[in-house]
């Protein structure tokens, strides 16, 4: 069964318009270096129903991290119309079928695709093979967050995804992979220029046929259409704007070029002809813009063969490249000049036919003109004499002759008037047939454009063939007598097409031999997880037997009564050992293993953080694994699967564009960022935040400082060197000199110290750069340092005066009093300095204060949103434990509570509801403001203490001058 996507087919459609109106930001997409090595590119796939059925172009991306391939209808799309599982796919393709067409199988699913050329499918067939090959490999054989997760739990950079290579990845047996590339086929590395991020600038990108939609994801492209119309969403429309001449007003928009038009336009319906639209560009005016000349009129006679006169005047044929025939350029030509005589011809007998009705209109006038003037004709009376008589009758002969004349008069015109009606009836029918013909010429012409340019395509490819011929013609010539002469023409075609065939099928051979191949492996594999799984889950189920088993026997023991008096009591002993056997860490053999691991909590958690500290007592070590314990089942609760999935779903749309700021975004973050994207959320927050200082600096500004470093002292390189093994002991990155991030702590705080020399290094800068290394390299974690002191800190934060950080403890007391005044009292009746505790939680953003799985989610929302986090977050810690402050009434017992109660708080998702829930609302405006106003404040009180300590010294100076100071051996002498 095929998978359906589109309900219309827009395969044989042409697009009437073109309009660029999402170009691809080259800038962006050159300075992207980590997406230039993504898989991705155009390929056609085969969708739609019925007669709509056919091949639409859709760009494809490849997600290492679930192994699918999304394809959207364009690479601005932000989200996908859907995607093709790769991990359980299988390819193949057919030799005889159409050329670069391939299928890909997926359970219940099957994606006919197809490639630009053959060679283009090689690529993209050995590059899937390879990307399941990959990650089928990795599946099932590292750690996760939580068995629900749908990716791998490892981090791209940083200590932490370096670490977690080391036992995702399995070594492959060399032979394995010998076999593989022997059934390798040959292709181009990058796939031609057709795949990659690059192909995205290429026609297939620019061109959008209107037709190429999808009616059952109309919903997706709708709301991929109206992500162009939201600001700060990145990929804005744009539409391709030329600019032509002097002037900087004048603006085209390309579009495809229209049919030429004869010099009669006064009939819309008139059939027009294109010929020569593919050599040439017409240039059409936006209707909001006034207008301007064409474009084509300004260029002049450049590659159109003629000036702007002669093309509106006629139409003449297109001068191209290549061989023409003169023959047919002459009937063209003399067609249009034929066309051209009937034009005028037609035009004339228009005139004639007018001049005619004028005419008649004149004669009708003065023949109704005669009319009026004649009069009636009457019989007098009779005279009463003969005299009268005689008169009479002469007067009535002179009558009826000038009637006579007069009806004469009439009968001619009469006669006139008819031969005019014929004569307007054979104009009439005679204009009818010129219009005819004059179509019919039109018609001709088309058809002899149309004939002109199969003629053209015919002479080209002869010239090909001719040359070809030529260059067989000297090799043939050279060898006249060898006994291999060529075969003739048509066995000579038949063998080539024998030996293309035979080509072709020794690869579809090697390629089909190689999937096999895999599949074959990819199921063995597949079976071995299943059966290692069968395992884990076999003893899990026999260790928790041991654990009820061993519940059953405290409670046994402890409902039995005490005796006091027994100094062996046997209830002591089975505790003592229920505890020893908890507190067992892992055994090397199961840590080797990467999928047995019965153990519940490792040695270290997923941060590299020791879980049970060795130096502690037993009953501190039980309290770290019930903590543990708790931290990891709180990781599998359903809310957290949620926001993993949620996570998912978001940088899946995500997948053809940047992270932008957006509150979706900003919620996702306040969530916690789950612990396989967490490099890439940093990494992207970090660059948001110093985009303003890398933009003036060269590429290599990191390199160039710690160049330096190596070459001069540096003041601050004493201290750093004291305080790298006492940053993160409980880390075991940094817990020995040998550890991977002691070297690269090193670095990123020598380069900063040459960086800030006003501050050069300061306690607390090792901490926060150590906590950036775990998901970060060295640039980036330096970029983050520097963002962390340069952008979210105020001035003087991790100077010698630590000024800003007394400003902002006074500022947090002020919140303390307004969100939490119950408690703020609580403390200032018993005296309570809390700000000794939480002047450390400001200065490195509560390092070694909370729990490792809370300290992080801080972080995400740190590095996103600024310093106004420590603010929600130290309240939020407060507020969680409020109640169980209120019930101290103790001020030793207050402090000593302060001093670890943040450890004992393991719910993150309680206390980010409390930071970002009930402590709105939270403006930064007025954090700012409570910070100028203690700013001045601490500065007249330092001032002060500067004043008094100048003071003091004078004073011991003096007093030192006067004194006389006598040695012991003078004293006993």
């Amino acid at each position: 069964m095929h998978e359906e996507e589109d309900g219309s087919d827009t395969n044989s459609c042409t697009a009437s318009r073109f309009v660029a109106s999402r170009s691809m930001d080259v800038a962006e997409v050159d300075g992207a270096k980590e997406q230039a090595s993504r898989l991705c590119g155009y390929l056609n796939k085969l969708s739609g129903k019925g007669p709509l059925r056919g091949y639409k172009p859709r760009w494809f991306v490849y997600d290492p991290r679930k192994c699918y391939l999304y394809y959207f209808k364009t690479p601005q799309d932000a989200l996908p119309l859907g995607h093709i599982e790769i991990g359980d796919a299988s390819f193949s393709y057919d030799v005889e079928g159409e050329e670069g067409q391939f299928e890909i199988r997926t359970a219940g699913k099957e994606f006919l695709l197809k490639a630009p050329s053959r060679q283009v499918m090689h690529f993209w067939l050995q590059q899937l093979q390879q990307k399941r090959w990959e990650y089928s490999n990795t599946r099932g054989s590292g750690q996760r967050d939580s068995w629900s997760s749908p990716t791998l739990a490892y981090s791209n950079t940083g200590l932490v995804g370096k670490d977690n290579d080391s036992f995702i990845f399995e070594k492959l047996s060399d032979s394995m992979e010998k076999v593989r590339s022997d059934f390798a086929m040959e292709t181009e590395t990058d796939g031609g220029g057709m795949v990659g991020i690059q192909s995205a600038r290429g026609p297939s990108a620019a061109s959008t046929n209107p037709l190429n939609f999808s009616l059952k994801n109309f919903g997706t492209e709708l709301r991929n259409s109206m992500s162009y119309l939201r600001p700060g969403r990145g990929g804005e429309s744009r539409r391709s704007v030329f600019y032509t001449g002097n002037s900087s007003a004048e603006d085209w928009e390309l579009v495809d070029a229209p049919p030429k038009d004869f010099p009669e336009q006064k009939h819309p319906d008139t059939h027009r002809h294109s010929f020569g639209s593919s050599f040439t560009f017409d240039f059409g005016r936006n209707s909001s813009r006034p207008k301007r000349p064409l474009l084509r009129d300004m260029m002049g006679p450049g590659r159109f063969g003629r000036n702007a006169e002669t093309r509106s005047a006629e139409s003449s044929p297109v001068e191209c490249n290549g061989s023409k025939s003169l023959e047919m350029q002459l009937r063209l030509q003399s067609q249009q000049e034929e066309l051209s005589r009937m034009q005028q011809e037609q035009a004339q007998l228009r005139e004639e036919l007018a001049s005619q009705k004028e005419l008649v209109r004149l004669l009708q006038q003065t023949l109704r003109t005669s009319q009026c003037d004649r009069q009636p004709v009457r019989r007098p009376a009779p005279p009463p004499d003969s005299s009268a008589a005689s008169d009479q009758t002469q007067a009535s002969v002179v009558t009826q002759e000038e009637v006579a004349q007069l009806d004469a008069q009439l009968q001619d015109r009469d006669e006139q008037i008819q031969s005019l009606c014929g004569h307007m009836e054979r104009l009439a029918l005679e204009k009818e047939s010129l219009q005819k013909e004059l179509k019919g010429l039109k018609i001709k012409v088309g058809e002899i454009n149309d004939q002109l340019g199969m003629l053209m395509e015919t002479i080209q490819a002869k010239d090909e063939v001719i040359i070809k011929l030529s260059q067989q013609n000297p090799e043939q010539s050279d060898n006249p007598n060898d006994p291999g002469s060529p075969l003739p023409n048509k066995e000579q075609q038949e063998l080539d097409i024998l030996k293309d065939s035979l080509q072709g099928y020794k690869s579809q051979n090697r390629f089909l031999n190689k999937e096999i191949l895999e599949l074959t492996v990819l199921r063995r594999n597949a079976e071995s997880r299943e059966k290692a799984l069968e395992a884990k889950y076999t003893a899990l189920e026999a260790k928790l037997c041991q654990v009820e088993s061993k519940y059953l026997v405290l409670l046994q023991e402890v409902k039995s009564p005490v005796c006091s008096s027994s100094a062996q009591n046997p209830a002591n002993e089975v505790i003592s050992r229920l505890l020893e056997d908890a507190l067992q860490a892992e055994s090397p053999d199961q840590q080797e293993h990467p999928i047995f691991k019965p153990n519940t909590v490792s040695e270290y958690d997923v941060f590299g953080f020791k879980t049970v500290p060795e130096e502690e007592e037993e009953e501190e070590k039980l309290v770290a694994k019930v903590r543990a314990l708790e931290l990891k089942s709180l990781s599998m609760t359903d809310q957290e699967v949620s926001v993993g999935v949620k996570w998912e779903n978001y940088l899946a749309s995500t997948m053809n564009r940047d992270l932008v700021r957006c509150p979706e975004l900003k919620a996702l973050i306040r969530c916690g960022v789950p612990h396989e994207h967490r490099s890439q959320v940093w990494r992207w927050c970090v660059s948001v935040h110093v985009k303003k200082f890398r933009d003036h600096l060269t590429p290599d500004y990191y390199e160039t400082l710690l160049n330096v470093a190596r070459e001069k002292p540096n003041p601050a390189s004493k201290q750093i060197e004291l305080d790298l093994l006492r940053t993160l002991p409980n880390n075991k990155h940094y817990a020995s000199p040998s550890a991977g991030g002691i070297q690269k702590l090193r670095n990123v705080l020598m380069a900063f110290s040459w960086r800030n020399p006003d501050i050069g290094y300061c306690q607390g800068l090792n901490r926060l750069a150590a906590i950036a290394l775990l998901y970060l390299d060295q640039e980036d974690a330096f970029w983050s340092l520097i963002a962390i002191i340069e952008v979210f800190m105020p001035r003087d934060y991790y100077t010698k005066t630590l000024l800003g950080s007394q400003v902002d403890q006074r500022v947090f007391k002020d919140l303390m009093s307004e969100k939490l005044p119950r408690l703020h009292a609580h403390f200032e009746q018993y005296k309570v300095d809390f700000s000794l505790i939480t002047f450390n939680w400001f200065l490195v953003v509560f390092v070694d204060s909370v729990v490792s799985d809370i300290l992080f989610k801080i972080w995400d929302a740190f590095l996103y949103e600024g310093p106004k986090i420590i603010f929600r977050f130290a309240l939020a810690l407060f507020k969680y434990k409020e109640e169980e402050f209120l019930k101290l009434q103790d001020s030793t017992a207050i402090f000593k509570y302060l001093r670890c109660f943040t450890r004992t708080i393991l719910d993150s998702r309680k206390l980010m509801n409390i930071a970002f829930v009930d402590m709105n609302p939270f403006p930064m405006r007025q954090i700012q403001n409570r910070r100028s106003f203690h700013l001045e404040k601490v500065r007249l009180e330092l001032t002060e203490l500067e004043a008094i300590r100048q003071t003091f010294l004078r004073e011991r100076e003096t007093s030192q001058d006067g004194r006389t100071f006598v040695s012991d051996d003078e004293e006993d002498n």
